[in-house]
């Protein structure tokens, strides 16, 4: 199930889940500044009822919340089929951690303490890669056997057609628009994720595994590691 796309005149609709007031009111203020509809909210079980109310087209949640965690409310929403983009915001720095976060079907993160310049320039990045505003002259891309259709946000491959978040089709299509040529992890950072070379980010590495097992699951591989270098999309269809 893919983002709830809205006309470019329609408000776009954010979610702030944080226990602490100050850091609602401030982010509240800020986003409203960005012309966004906003709604904050200070429990998992809040969040949760907001999402299926609200229907918001981002969130911003923290991952440490006084009743359920940030990664419980998002497993919660996702199996209600809200797929609204999800920005984490932790406290704690360690790597494994955000692993987790992004696992549980968030799409970024910024860790505490952070700028609020950061978050709206994050937030701004989470909505290029939805389809909230999403531009009406969309195409095809095809690689092989691969098949990525940006008007129906379907991926196909042969007869088989693949199931994919927003994030990872947004990979997906960046592979498919460079198939046989060498993308390193910063270019796909800045692409994807709106990010700088980050060392301590696993979140290239950790959607190039999640696109792998769905698009060559029970396959002939088409996303290749060139090891020192990057990633490259090969098609799978002898020229």
């Amino acid at each position: 199930m893919k983002s709830e796309a809205v006309e470019p005149q329609q408000m776009v609709r954010v979610l702030v889940v944080d226990d602490e007031p100050s850091l609602q009111v401030l982010l509240k203020t800020v986003l409203l500044k960005e012309g966004w509809d906003v709604v904050t909210v200070g429990t998992g079980a809040e969040a949760v009822l907001q999402a299926r109310e609200f229907r918001p087209h981002l969130i911003v949640l923290d991952v440490i919340l006084p009743d359920i965690d940030g990664m419980q409310v998002l497993e919660t929403i996702r199996r209600e089929g809200n797929d609204a983009m999800v920005l984490f915001l932790t406290a704690n720095s360690d790597v494994e951690d955000r692993i987790d976060g992004i696992a549980a079907g968030g799409d970024d993160y910024v860790t505490k303490p952070f700028s609020i310049k950061e978050v709206v320039v994050r937030l701004h990045a989470l909505l290029r890669r939805s389809t909230v505003l999403s531009p009406s002259s969309k195409g095809q891309l095809h690689v092989g056997s691969l098949e990525l259709d940006e008007n129906s946000f379907t991926v196909t491959r042969g007869e088989r057609h693949v199931q994919l978040t927003v994030t990872e089709f947004s990979l997906l299509k960046f592979l498919m628009s460079k198939a046989g040529s060498i993308v390193t992890k910063s270019e796909i950072l800045k692409e994807v994720w709106g990010r700088e070379e980050d060392d301590n980010s696993n979140l290239v590495e950790l959607y190039i595994s999640y696109l792998r097992k769905k698009i060559d699951a029970d396959a002939n591989p088409m996303i290749h590691t060139i090891r020192g270098a990057g990633y490259v999309l090969k098609s799978d269809i002898p020229s």
